[in-house]
């Protein structure tokens, strides 16, 4: 049985859509700079899957815990990020 090529094409753009597309790569990552506000690091790679706050500080990580990346906002800005798996 021959499958159709337009088939493939079709599984193959799929694939890249639902897994070759994450915003959660070294690339982005390089990006991220000291100093750079929460908004400018949402536009690279999105909203974060869970952030903890405390006394004007804020943690937040991007994956889990196997590929994720965590930064450490200090009023806002970039203070130390960090990143695991990429």
């Amino acid at each position: 049985m021959k499958i159709p090529k337009k088939l493939i094409v079709i599984a193959f753009l799929l694939y890249l859509v639902l897994f070759g597309c994450s915003k959660l790569n070294r690339e982005n990552y390089d990006k991220i700079k000291v100093g750079m506000d929460y908004q400018e690091v949402v536009s690279i790679i999105g909203d974060p899957d869970k952030c903890d706050a405390i006394m004007g500080s804020k943690n937040c990580v991007w994956g889990n815990e196997n590929k994720n990346i965590t930064i450490n906002f200090i009023g806002d800005k970039v203070f130390v990020p960090s990143m695991n798996g990429l």
